[in-house]
């Protein structure tokens, strides 16, 4: 762990403390970097139009069709004021063979600068059908729009995970998100669990997409009593749960459990069947971040391994086999896994101490890091920071050669994309 690591580590019990310090140290860095605006073969997607941020959302999932020609978008006012917004957002369609040129095709109440609304193609096709999150009648939703027709189908439930045959999506409480997590929930409605440390309610649902019917899988309580802790016990522990993911096959996902004693944070990473039964604790070291499947029996995490410290693992559910990858990497990303070669991955870094990001390909069959190829820098300005900063968020184009992401390097977010 690095000196700057070990500091951060003790500011997280003063947040405001470290925001502060966070700022005034990289302002000085920046003042005496080499400036740098963007290196690599980057192209705009989104349009040049400095009135509107353009953007797709989380590292999770594609915004290309199975074409390959569309690309999903959003276009919203404001995103440096609030992570979560409640003004509307557009959700576009880019068409690449068209000059990049723009078509509108909904509008979205519940969306967020980190995960957008969770707009993307549904399976099995990826061309005909998207699924978006919504508000409809007072109720967080989801909506699956038909492209061609312009038919839309209102789903109960918001989504968090789709599986890749779009038939099921699973929920969570998008409103205590919000309330314990800025950037990741929606703001539109009312905390039903506030001032409540540990719901005895539910914390995730499972939906059918075809049919609409919702099932209730785990309360709050059975993470906690789930081969418990001591810190889960103390007194005003508070307990959440956030980033779900359906494995490629669709039969179990995994699940950030978090709890907080004050201003320290635990994550475990917890594995799951579909229907909450099988439950395994894959991580239990204190620190999780950004995880994805790789297959559906490895996942790969940023995390802290007690034993090695932070950095990129490659873990194989439902055991405790793992592997260390690429240890000169100590700083959190978001990887992924691209769609052809399974061996190659796509990760990218927050703003160093001079505010410039990365974005990086590796091969977990080199885990020494030995071939390490940076294909973007950008730098991120001071407006866009803390809660509503731009994570780069890397995702693959579905043939695997291209990868597009967002920033705000032009002085406002847009889509990206840069051609391996």
């Amino acid at each position: 762990m690095s000196i700057e690591q070990k500091i951060n580590y003790q500011l997280n019990k003063f947040p405001l403390v470290k925001r502060g310090i966070k700022r005034a140290y990289q302002s000085v860095c920046y003042a005496v970097s080499k400036k740098i605006e963007s290196e690599g073969n980057i192209v705009r997607l989104s349009p040049n139009d400095k009135e509107h941020e353009y953007f797709f959302g989380y590292y999770d999932k594609s915004p290309w069709d199975a074409t390959g020609r569309y690309i999903i978008c959003m276009r919203a006012k404001d995103t440096w004021s609030e992570p979560d917004p409640v003004e509307s957002a557009d959700i576009l369609l880019i068409d690449t063979l068209k000059s990049n040129s723009i078509c509108k095709i909904a509008t979205t109440h519940t969306w967020n600068v980190q995960q957008g609304c969770m707009a993307q193609w549904l399976g099995p096709d990826y061309k005909s059908h998207i699924l978006y999150n919504d508000i409809r009648q007072g109720k967080y939703c989801s909506i699956v729009l038909n492209i061609e027709a312009g038919v839309e189908r209102v789903l109960p439930m918001p989504a968090y995970t789709v599986s890749a045959d779009g038939k099921i999506a699973l929920s969570l409480d998008f409103s205590r998100l919000h309330s314990l997590r800025l950037g990741y929930g929606y703001a539109a409605l009312p905390e039903t669990t506030k001032g409540e440390a540990l719901p005895n309610s539910t914390a995730i649902w499972r939906m059918d997409i075809e049919t609409g019917k919702v099932v209730d899988i785990l309360k709050y309580v059975d993470f906690s009593n789930f081969q418990p802790r001591p810190e889960m016990k103390e007194k005003g522990s508070v307990h959440k749960v956030n980033h779900l993911m359906l494995s490629p096959n669709g039969k179990r996902f995994m699940v950030l459990y978090r709890w907080f004693c004050g201003q320290r944070k635990y994550t475990r990473l917890v594995t799951c069947n579909v229907d909450g039964s099988d439950m395994y604790l894959l991580s239990d070291d204190d620190m999780v971040s950004h995880c994805y499947w790789k297959n559906d029996e490895e996942i790969i995490a940023f995390e802290r391994k007690h034993s090695e410290g932070n950095g990129y693992y490659l873990m194989k559910d439902k055991t405790q086999e793992w592997k260390h990858l690429w240890s000169q990497l100590s700083n959190d990303g978001h990887p992924s896994y691209s769609p052809i070669d399974k061996n190659l991955v796509v990760i990218d870094s927050y703003p160093n101490r001079a505010r410039i990001a990365d974005v990086k390909i590796l091969r977990d069959n080199d885990p020494e890091g030995k071939d390490i190829k940076v294909i973007a820098r950008v730098f991120a300005p001071f407006k866009y920071d803390n809660d509503t900063r731009c994570d780069l968020h890397p995702r693959w184009s579905r043939d695997g050669k291209k990868v597009c992401f967002d920033s705000i390097f032009e002085g406002h977010r847009g889509l990206y994309v840069v051609e391996l």
